[in-house]
């Protein structure tokens, strides 16, 4: 029988000495900009090895359905499972994760589910029309999803946050189904995770995870339903499937590394930062923290809290890995240039540990989430403020936006036209169609036309 467990114990900080080498740029010189293109370089599913093995997953799970998915799982997970039916973790059990749970995290998951719910609310579209003098009604008309996807990161990674901040809004736009995917390595289910369902409402979830995954909530098998949209985040594999798989299905982003970049200047509490830049760069060796600051003293600072306060981190060499390779300081001339520099990186979270944020924040263009003040963190909207931790990364805050309930609706378009506006609008579509040469298009408008129609 699978074991329900908590996730696993932070591993005891390393009596050792970790130091970053962090780079230090300066926006002045003349090699900042290629040095900041290189600095920023990234987009992995373009792997083609990792391409080809998420093709032939892709394939596989669309030509045997569930045999697949029961031998990628054994190959992958270690998850003996022998029949399909057995993928489905029930609705009771369910129930038991969050039954059991202690008071502490059931009160922060319920909080946080609050939270998410009532900022949701305030995200959602409605329908409208209005009518034109000749009496043509002209609109548009609002439709939830019927099913959903969700992918939920499992074993060591286990991210109750995620469950929330992916079912809460499809729930509230109204979707008929969310279907959840989440890897349960060696049969390890993580009641946490199975709590989060619960409290968001989630209808069904399948121990099944990775690319296959994926596949299956794309195209479906005998007992994974298809969905017509995936939601959520995942490792290389996932993201490179979910990529694959759009146009079949629909899909939030291609999501890459967290990020952070963090405007301050000078005056916030060195230490504060320091951790701040730190809460990224746990997530993994390929996270991003940059900070950038016209205070050059300050900079100096940081960098004496960061090799202060990492030996002390449980994930330091974690930390540690991802300062190194991909995190920087960076010293400008004022914050004008900050901001400037900011919307060229357009960061996934964007703090602005500054004096007044709110004359600043106008200024920002390009960014998945500003946390304004020294004292809102990063990590508060990561799991409890409210807004969607779903959001663009690797510069794509230039061209789209957080995870919402509007990512879970429809807009079609509603046109009723009276016998008057066909006729004026029968005039104008019948020029512009016989312009492109599109005769049927022309006659049928014109059809319509009062003089031409034989029962006026």
């Amino acid at each position: 029988m699978s074991k329900l467990h908590l996730p696993y114990p932070p591993l005891r900080p390393k009596v050792m000495i970790v130091t970053a080498q962090i780079k230090q740029l300066i926006s002045t010189d003349d090699a900042f900009s290629a040095q900041l293109k290189t600095l920023l370089a990234w987009d992995q599913t373009e792997d083609q090895s990792i391409h080809q093995k998420v093709l032939q997953i892709i394939s596989t799970v669309r030509s045997q359905g569930n045999s697949a998915l029961l031998e990628y799982t054994h190959q992958f997970d270690q998850n003996h499972i022998h029949h399909a039916n057995d993928l489905e973790i029930p609705r009771t059990a369910l129930k038991a994760a969050w039954d059991t749970l202690p008071s502490d995290w059931s009160d922060a998951l319920s909080v946080a589910a609050k939270r998410i719910r009532h900022y949701a609310e305030h995200q959602k579209l409605q329908s409208w029309q209005y009518q034109e003098a000749d009496g043509t009604r002209l609109g548009q008309q609002i439709t939830a999803l019927n099913r959903v996807g969700i992918y939920v990161p499992g074993g060591k990674a286990a991210y109750p946050s995620s469950v929330l901040m992916n079912a809460i809004p499809a729930k509230v736009a109204g979707v008929n189904e969310i279907v959840m995917v989440t890897p349960t390595p060696s049969g390890n289910q993580n009641t946490l995770v199975l709590a989060a369902a619960y409290l968001a409402g989630v209808d069904r979830v399948f121990t099944i995870g990775g690319a296959q995954a994926i596949a299956a909530l794309a195209y479906g098998t005998e007992t994974i339903p298809a969905v017509d949209k995936i939601v959520g985040p995942g490792n290389i594999y996932v993201a490179t499937a979910k990529k694959l798989v759009f146009g079949q299905v629909g899909i939030d982003m291609i999501a890459g590394p967290s990020e952070i970049l963090i405007i301050c200047d000078g005056q916030s509490n060195p230490d504060w930062i320091a951790m701040d830049l730190f809460s990224q760069a746990e997530h993994d060796e390929d996270a991003q923290a940059i900070l950038i600051s016209p205070d050059e003293t300050f900079l100096t600072q940081v960098t004496q809290s960061i090799n202060k306060l990492l030996p002390t981190l449980e994930r330091a060499d974690i930390i540690r890995k991802s300062l190194d390779s991909r995190g920087a300081l960076i010293h400008v001339p004022d914050l004008s240039k900050a901001v400037e520099i900011a919307n060229m990186i357009a960061p996934e979270h964007l703090e602005l540990s500054i004096e007044k944020p709110e004359e600043i924040a106008p200024l920002i263009h390009n960014a998945g989430a500003i946390f304004m003040g020294r004292y809102t963190a990063e990590a508060l909207g990561d799991y409890c403020a409210g807004p969607n931790h779903v959001l663009p990364t690797a510069g794509t805050a230039k061209f789209s936006s957080p995870l919402g309930v509007y990512d879970f609706q429809k807009r079609t378009s509603l046109i009723n036209c009276s016998e008057s506006g066909a006729d004026s609008l029968g005039r104008v579509a019948s020029v512009l169609a016989r312009g492109e040469s599109l005769t049927a298009h022309a006659r049928s408008a014109e059809y319509r036309i009062l003089k031409n129609n034989p029962e006026v």
